[in-house]
């Protein structure tokens, strides 16, 4: 993560990921390598400046799972975010991530209510 947004960019993460690559999302969508590689590409100026807390860090088998509270500069809403991985021969070959914004964590306890 440090690699990512520090000034190895996208070329940092490349080569970990398996040429088979999925990225998931809750919204249904999955992405190949090549696409989340180049979403993220577009996404690194945005994200410029972004403060990473790891608060749980956990592994099983081929399945790592880190929880992050990630902060943008100047105030702007943090999120928190779940990502599980998992990794075979040594490469990334599947990711699921789960974000929410912090403003509005308190409002998704009661969900069923929406």
């Amino acid at each position: 993560m440090a690699q990512l947004l520090g000034e190895g960019g996208v070329a940092a993460v490349e080569h970990v990921l398996s040429e088979d690559f999925r990225h998931y999302r809750p919204e249904g969508l999955i992405r190949n390598k090549s696409e989340w590689l180049a979403d993220i590409s577009k996404s690194l100026l945005s994200l410029e400046g972004m403060q990473v807390e790891i608060l749980h860090l956990l592994s099983d088998g081929d399945y790592v799972v880190i929880h992050t509270r990630r902060r943008l500069p100047d105030g702007k809403p943090g999120i928190v975010v779940v990502d599980i991985l998992k990794i075979t021969d040594g490469q990334f070959t599947e990711a699921w991530e789960l974000v929410e914004p912090v403003a509005s964590a308190e409002a998704h306890l009661t969900w069923w209510d929406l």
